[in-house]
């Protein structure tokens, strides 16, 4: 495939503004042999009326067609050869074997998503019929299903740049949920971003989509023209607080509101409990160094704060999870300006006067060296905002309590969080519901003896969590449920068969479970 570095608006390729951006090798800093035309306003706003023209015709296919489409994309994806996962690796520095795996996950969130299309599920559908003779008042006839909000505008994530970029999960959902999508890649991989949003196209092609149903357009001043477009009705982003703060901010203040679901910031606390400490130490401080360095820590779930009470297990297992921070090598982040990022954050902890260095080589070259700070639990229960900063990279803060009860205030001190984990015995869990919930309280998803840097793609996962791990917290941005995030429950009142949804009609023609008068089945209606 010839790399073009031109916008996709629609059907069209376009190519109209003066500002050209270059795509760097991660690893020697040089430029790729490649150019990219930064969207224009016009280009943008040209991208906007295209999917709101294309989403009446879209959002009310048949499920099966939007199923077809999400798997012809995913076929498209998974014919991209090991050239093109070369090129994806030297625009990131992420190794070959990790990108065919995201590819492959990638693929396989669109057969999912082509999955719940055919269960139907996702349509919410629920009938109450008429109840003419009722007293003292007739019930009339109401039938509610959900449909898709709109156009979506999706930002593109730097360090997963196929599972959360271009065809990833909030691409994905805003699809299956019937919505056209304008995608605005992100800088760090534009080449890797052209050759799958021309698969994407190619796939609308092959399937018969409506002209406009995905548009992508590079830039990166351009994102703010999408947010305040009126065409656009919802925003998914994957990134920084500082970027998703703005474009919620942004959302907000339009002359009609949107929402924004922004996955923003976690640092994912490691509760380690005394016996499992006891039983295991060792084998625990080996595994939460894979943890902490697995893809150089560019994970939103990577293990950045560690929580244990005072005691000789704890103090051990220091000793041996800093021999085995120490022990790791540095690596090449996704590109300069993430190790900016996080050589930033190194410093703000090294020179905290109450945070102590356990283990970490500073370095001057293009790489980044794991580090492990130490911190008194009672800084995070004080509110030390700095505990609560995620250091995008590989690096942890091991915090030590004084006692359960100091444990307890200190995670009650703490932010909303995607994870939370316990590592824990049999024996640890015996008293440990208070501790449960008040994890409830602040995570969306909470593992017990695992680690968090591992999103597993199906129905049950919650990727999410209060703020500012996400801008909604009712919702997730992997899994099946990310659908919700894009649409919106309609009840029709005394309408015609002819003129209903096929989820609602008497025959049930798409053969869906239904909430019919207070009952689940799949029986049409008599």
């Amino acid at each position: 495939m010839k790399i073009t570095g031109y916008n996709f608006i629609g059907s069209e390729r376009s190519a109209q503004g003066d500002t050209v951006l270059e795509s760097l090798d991660a690893t020697s800093g040089e430029a790729l042999p490649w150019r990219f035309y930064q969207a224009t306003e016009q280009e943008a706003a040209t991208a906007c009326e295209a999917a709101r023209n294309a989403f009446t015709a879209y959002s009310r296919l048949a499920p099966e067609q939007r199923a077809r489409f999400l798997e012809a994309i995913a076929d498209e994806l998974d014919a991209l050869d090991d050239e093109f996962l070369t090129l994806a690796s030297r625009e990131t520095a992420l190794p070959v074997a990790r990108l065919r795996g995201e590819r492959g996950r990638t693929s396989g969130q669109m057969r999912l998503f082509a999955t719940v299309l055919r269960r139907g599920d996702y349509l919410g559908a629920r009938i109450d019929t008429a109840l003419p003779d009722r007293q003292p008042l007739p019930r009339s006839d109401l039938r509610q299903a959900r449909l898709g909000v709109g156009p979506v505008a999706v930002f593109g994530a730097s360090n997963f740049p196929l599972a959360f970029s271009t065809a990833g999960g909030d691409t994905a959902a805003a699809l299956a949920a019937g919505c056209p999508v304008v995608f605005k890649a992100h800088t760090g991989h534009m080449a890797t971003a052209e050759y799958v949003a021309d698969a994407i196209a190619r796939a609308a092609r092959q399937t018969g989509m409506p002209e406009g149903v995905f548009s992508m357009i590079y830039g990166t001043t351009i994102g703010e023209v999408l947010v305040r477009h009126p065409a656009i009705q919802a925003v998914g982003f994957t990134g920084s607080l500082r970027g998703g703060r703005a474009i919620f901010d942004m959302a907000a203040s339009r002359p009609q509101p949107i929402p924004v679901f922004a996955e923003m910031s976690s640092i994912n606390p490691i509760v380690l409990l005394p016996e499992a400490l006891r039983r295991r130490g060792p084998q625990i401080a080996r595994e939460l160094a894979d943890s902490v360095v697995l893809g150089c820590g560019q994970f939103c779930t990577n293990p950045g704060l560690i929580v244990g009470v005072a005691g000789p297990e704890y103090t051990e297992f220091l000793a041996a999870l800093r021999d085995e921070i120490a022990s790791r090598p540095a690596q090449v982040m996704l590109n300069a300006g993430i190790l900016q990022h996080y050589r930033q954050g190194l410093n703000r902890l090294s020179q905290h006067p109450q945070i102590e260095t356990l283990a970490g080589e500073a370095r001057d070259d293009n790489q980044a060296s794991p580090w492990l700070f130490k911190a008194d639990a009672t800084l995070l229960a004080n509110g030390d905002e700095l505990l609560q900063e995620e250091v995008f990279g590989p690096a942890t803060v091991a915090v030590e309590a004084s006692s359960a009860q100091g444990l307890h205030q200190a995670l009650l001190g703490m932010h909303g969080q995607l994870t939370a984990t316990l590592i824990a015995e049999p024996d640890d869990l015996r008293d440990c519901q208070a501790l449960v919930s008040l994890l409830e309280e602040k995570a969306g998803r909470l593992l017990l003896n695992g680690y968090p840097t591992g999103v597993e793609v199906c129905d049950a996962m919650v990727h999410g969590g209060p703020w500012p791990a996400t801008s909604d917290a009712r919702g997730t941005s992997v899994g099946t449920l990310a659908i919700d995030r894009f649409l919106r429950p309609i009840c029709y009142q005394d309408y015609p068969q002819a003129l209903l949804p096929d989820a609602l009609k008497d025959a049930n023609p798409l053969g869906i479970t239904r909430l019919v008068n207070g009952v689940n089945t799949r029986e049409p209606l008599r």
